[in-house]
């Protein structure tokens, strides 16, 4: 079965929000390479309303970059979650409707690789809620931007177990983690 795992980059308060801000000037060839290897993991991706939005106003204008991100997005499948688009136009890009649950485990089911999910908020909570996400990829920066959307919010609780952690030069930290369920 396919897991849906989410990445994020994160400030170091935790923040998500605009993180082409500041994210870039931490880039390094290391991290260009690790780019690159989880770009591999997987062939669908998940998408709420205002992120697709934003990408897909700005990704099918983009060359690739040094580590196919571009290409990768442009191409890959994309599912919507949103209540209010009638359609969606971005190559290969497909509308959810109906019961989240019942739309999530089944892309999971569908034969491929991981469905990732990053930015779009409002849908990670709904997830997180629901006990859908099987994989955080968290990269933190080491910087605080002092507000703005964070990815746990108040009231979220969910224990977590780290299972991979990965350390640039850049001060960058990756960490990944799984639900911690005690079925």
């Amino acid at each position: 079965m396919r897991k849906l795992v989410v990445s994020e980059a994160l400030s170091l308060d935790g923040v998500m929000e605009a993180p082409d801000k500041w994210l870039f000037s931490y880039n390094t060839a290391e991290m260009n390479d690790d780019a690159k290897a989880i770009l591999s993991t997987f062939d669908a991706v998940l998408l709420g309303r205002v992120t697709y939005e934003e990408f897909a106003a700005y990704w099918p204008t983009q060359d690739n970059t040094d580590f196919g991100i571009a290409d990768k997005l442009n191409n890959v499948t994309k599912y919507v979650v949103s209540t209010t688009l009638e359609k969606v136009d971005w190559h290969n890009s497909f509308l959810l409707k109906g019961d989240l649950t019942t739309q999530i485990i089944g892309l999971k089911h569908q034969p491929g690789l991981n469905i990732s999910i990053t930015g779009s908020g409002h849908l990670v909570h709904s997830l997180m809620e629901l006990d859908l996400i099987d994989e955080y990829r968290l990269t933190i920066y080491p910087l605080v931007v002092g507000g703005g959307r964070r990815l746990f919010g108040d009231g979220n609780h969910k224990p977590l177990k780290l299972v991979e952690t990965k350390t640039f030069s850049s001060g960058v930290i990756a960490l990944t983690y799984e639900p911690d369920r005690k079925d």
